[in-house]
């Protein structure tokens, strides 16, 4: 039988412990290659199969149907029993962030997102900027990419969405040199970052690193691991591999993330955001057993719940 002092400190230690779990909210991105690519509404079952609450996914499975009619959506989430993290950007949405003849139907269309996944609950919207032309990206580019992001992140503040832009490898914003210019060239109200570990990871970035510089900037994480061999950022640039063939993003474990000190720090520093699992393809298994592959690890490793 406990004392009342051992009760108390108990007490006081679960407290806290569900404080910190209150700060996270974990979801998976869904569009994993080897079997979730091409039916949404299956990966969102399997995801939620699996143990996860939230999911995240792209625009381009939505036009068709539902961009126009969005409570229909609503009832079919709900029927699985998912919540949206966010509804990411993409075709057929304008994304030459670079070029400012595109800015005006860039603004458009992303505002008619931003307002989709509002009626959903969305509190930011994750965009990438575009594929990366092979001239890699230019000073002038990063001033345009930059006006463009600053504007619209003010105008769906308006709306009450955080904008928050995803580093990418082979997007036009993927290396340390466009996350600082971007970072210092928009308004922190106006635009957030999302820390993807696997892609920051492999731009010979050390995510956990980068974690400690942005801070609270960091609105969201997407949470994949790579090879051990590359921990603390990878040496060389990997030109884009057949990701069905010879994959360097892992379920979480896998050894070139290191996950417990990132969250060591969001612990210290009082972060409160989306952790979310994401893994671009699962060519060995399928893709829910990857996806309890990160959960557990989540649960085991980082004391969290889904």
């Amino acid at each position: 039988m406990l004392t009342r002092r051992e009760f108390s400190c108990f007490a006081a230690l679960s407290a806290a412990g569900s404080a910190a779990e209150s700060r996270y909210t974990i979801g998976i991105t869904t569009n994993t290659r080897g079997g979730w690519e091409n039916d949404v509404f299956l990966s969102f079952r399997e995801a939620r199969e699996a143990g996860y609450r939230n999911v995240e996914t792209f625009i381009h499975y939505f036009v068709k149907d539902y961009f126009d009619n969005p409570e229909a959506l609503r009832k079919k989430i709900d029927e699985i029993g998912v919540k949206f993290v966010t509804i990411s950007n993409g075709g057929p949405l304008e994304t030459s962030f670079e070029n400012p003849a595109k800015h005006e139907k860039l603004l458009a269309d992303h505002m008619r997102l931003g307002r989709f996944i509002q009626s959903f609950g969305c509190r930011h919207m994750k965009i990438n900027l575009g594929g990366r032309r092979p001239e890699g990206t230019t000073s002038e580019d990063l001033k345009h990419m930059a006006h463009a992001c600053e504007e619209l992140g003010r105008q769906l503040k308006g709306i009450g969405i955080r904008l928050a832009i995803h580093a990418h490898m082979w997007n036009q914003f993927e290396n340390r040199r466009e996350i600082d210019h971007m970072m210092e060239h928009c308004t922190p109200a106006h635009v957030g970052f999302v820390l993807d570990t696997g892609h920051i990871t492999m731009a010979g970035i050390d995510p956990v690193e980068l974690t400690r510089t942005l801070g609270h900037r960091i609105v969201e994480f997407h949470m994949k691991d790579t090879a051990p061999e590359n921990r603390g950022g990878a040496r060389q640039r990997l030109d884009r591999p057949d990701v069905m063939k010879n994959p360097c993003f892992f379920p979480l474990g896998h050894g070139g993330v290191d996950f417990p000190a990132i969250k060591a720090h969001l612990d210290r520093i009082q972060w409160k955001g989306f952790l979310t699992v994401e893994l671009d393809s699962s060519p060995f298994r399928p893709p829910k057993e990857s996806a309890r592959t990160s959960l557990r690890y989540i649960e085991e490793k980082l004391g969290l719940k889904a």
